[in-house]
């Protein structure tokens, strides 16, 4: 029997929805949420990822200003921008567009950005607050699968739960939002030795390893909830992810298509980031 296929763009829908409401009322109570975000060069998919981005900022209803810069900009002059957003009181969100070109500091941009405004959930007080379980935003990816689990109604607490990955952007955060609702958490890298062993007693796995097709059926446990955050293209052109769909979803209980799954979600949180920036804006709050 084939594995429920978790649609992400339908999901991704439906808590625009819901978040569109909250935005209506911030709105009424005279804040719109706003959202900056920096790019610097000509990468063409930073480029759409940023067109993306503005155009889901419009449908919900959020302020969006786009800063670009020239590839050869220099670090000063994106810092000074930073600065002059993070003292804007109608932007409350700044979002940097990675990857930035190799003679920038992604570390010291990131970090320059205000914490309270940190929607992406990558300064590093946000990340080092997930050991704590008291960040102020979750990175947008992992943070989007903890939503699809909760809206399919899958359990997470007592769960075994095997990352494969450990990116700062959604293997470390992962695993520590996984083990934060309850789950016994296992981190593997595409160069663990006998990594078939770890994913086949896994009930939750999450991969996201940026190779194609690496996690076959032979490495799922039957009724697993697979979760594909790779994306990959092609010779040919085509998309797919770090799962071999087609014949993991006649293993796996529920799964993530590539594209369709998890991407739709990536951007929904970021919105959603925003507009809770905002609402503690509006109600005062002091972060830090």
């Amino acid at each position: 029997m084939s594995a429920h296929i978790i649609d992400g763009k339908k999901l991704a829908e439906s808590v625009r929805a819901e978040w569109k409401m909250r935005v209506e009322k911030l709105i009424q109570l005279g804040t719109k949420p706003g959202l900056a975000v920096i790019i610097v060069g000509d990468n063409a998919a930073s480029s759409l990822y940023v067109r993306n981005k503005v155009k889901a900022c419009s449908e919900v209803g959020i302020y969006s200003e786009v800063h670009s810069f020239q590839q050869n900009a220099t670090q000063a002059e994106v810092l000074d921008c930073i600065r002059a957003l993070n003292q804007n009181p109608h932007i409350h969100g700044i979002l940097v567009q990675l990857p930035l070109p190799a003679h920038f500091e992604n570390n010291r941009v990131i970090t320059s950005i205000a914490i309270e405004k940190d929607v992406d959930g990558f300064h590093l007080y946000n990340v080092g607050a997930l050991v704590t379980g008291n960040t102020i935003f979750f990175a947008c990816t992992p943070f989007g699968v903890m939503v699809m689990l909760e809206k399919n109604q899958i359990p997470i607490e007592g769960q075994h739960a095997v990352v494969i990955g450990r990116s700062n952007i959604v293997g470390k955060p992962m695993a520590f939002m996984l083990l934060d609702k309850g789950a016994t958490v296992t981190i593997c890298t595409s160069k663990t030795r006998n990594l078939a062993q770890f994913t086949r007693d896994a009930d939750i796995l999450v991969v996201a390893t940026g190779k194609p097709r690496m996690v076959t059926a032979d490495m799922v446990k039957p009724g697993a909830v697979v979760i594909d955050v790779g994306i990959n293209r092609l010779p040919d052109g085509k998309l797919c992810g770090d799962v071999d769909f087609d014949a993991v979803k006649e293993i796996a209980g529920f799964i993530t298509p590539v594209p369709g799954g998890v991407g739709p979600m990536t951007i929904t949180m970021l919105l959603c980031n925003t507009i809770l920036a905002a609402e503690r804006a509006q109600a005062g709050i002091q972060i830090g």
